[in-house]
């Protein structure tokens, strides 16, 4: 190997690190926040780029009508609860109202756009907003009744949703692959690097979207909102933080952070209904990597894992997915052996 190869593939892994770096923080903010260990990160990874790939044919994305259905079940679920509550039927109705009325605008707007060939730029913007969309249904239909729940009940219901939503995708996308069109085809050649516009749109977009996260929790009173809710959540209910408002903030977070993720990765590789769950795992590895608390730490694995898959492959293709995922093993070993043992909830 010389240094021409070992520089583009040092590029090649740090252009997918950045986006393993946006999945692995949007699973340490789930983790943190709502002590959820959220499997199916991936999956919004893999509903962003199938979606986008759908509008690009001239067809209305199945995730519309998947969304139109989550968000009545999740509104229905609403009038049952305030229903039981309160005891009002009209309190029980608003509530169900406001939960159904920005996805069924979404879906409106989304099913309109979807056979008028709108340019890419337009039908990007609507696959972020339907796929964000799902991340407060999927709590408010999963999570949200178990939010006392312990971590294992929690993880096993990870499990159940990242096969559901597996399965949903397989339904309204079906078994075909398909590769969106980069954002940037231009090409440029940078000393023994040919560097593509979508690789520098990856990078750009992965540190904006880092800083923005990083304002958010710094200087919004919503993100100390989430800060303190994950430092103590019985502490943030006293304080009068809504607990559940910040868990359904918290997965659209990790929806917006999927949606873009799948924009980024679906120019540069093709994507399948179950694409999302390896792409997620890598995430999952950064998170780890980082504790599943430390953001810088999970950015660092992230880039990490994108370098060690990249050389993996040139190695040893055949072996490079085992190659990342044992990267876990020594971690783990060695944080039990830093830390104590702790079984703390918060």
């Amino acid at each position: 190997m010389d240094f021409s190869i070992a520089s583009i593939l040092t590029l090649d892994g740090l252009t997918n690190g950045a986006i393993y770096a946006l999945l692995g923080m949007g699973i340490v903010l789930v983790f943190t926040v709502t002590r959820v260990i959220f499997i199916p990160q991936g999956e919004f990874v893999a509903y962003g780029a199938l979606t986008l790939a759908i509008f690009q044919t001239g067809k209305t994305p199945g995730t519309v009508w998947l969304l139109l259905i989550l968000a009545g079940v999740a509104a229905l679920m609403d009038l049952v609860t305030v229903w039981r509550h309160r005891g009002s039927a009209v309190a029980g109705l608003m509530a169900a109202l406001r939960t159904f009325a920005a996805p069924a605008v979404i879906c409106a707007v989304s099913a309109w756009a979807g056979p008028r060939n709108l340019p890419l730029g337009v039908q990007a913007l609507l696959t972020v907003f339907i796929v964000t969309a799902f991340g407060p249904l999927v709590y408010r239909v999963a999570y949200q009744s178990l939010a006392g729940a312990s971590s294992l009940v929690l993880l096993i219901v990870s499990v159940g949703v990242h096969f559901a939503m597996t399965g949903l995708g397989l339904l309204f996308f079906g078994a075909e692959g398909f590769r969106n069109p980069p954002f940037w085809d231009e090409r440029m050649a940078l000393g023994p690097l040919n560097v593509s516009g979508q690789a520098l749109i990856i990078f750009g977009v992965s540190a904006a979207l880092i800083v923005l996260l990083w304002l958010f929790f710094e200087r919004s009173l919503y993100g100390k909102a989430l800060r303190a809710t994950a430092v103590n959540r019985l502490g943030a209910r006293l304080m009068g933080i809504s607990t559940q408002a910040a868990g359904q903030l918290t997965f659209a977070m990790a929806a917006l952070i999927g949606a873009l993720s799948g924009l980024l990765i679906g120019p540069t590789t093709t994507v399948f209904y179950d694409s999302g769950f390896l792409i997620g795992l890598k995430g999952f590895v950064a998170g780890v990597i980082g504790g599943l608390a430390s953001y810088p730490g999970a950015l660092l694995g992230a880039l990490a894992v994108g370098v060690i898959e990249a050389f993996g492959s040139f190695w040893a293709s055949s072996f490079k997915e085992v190659i990342v995922f044992t990267i876990i093993l020594p971690v783990l070993l060695w944080r039990s052996l830093r830390s104590g043992h702790s079984d703390e909830e918060h």
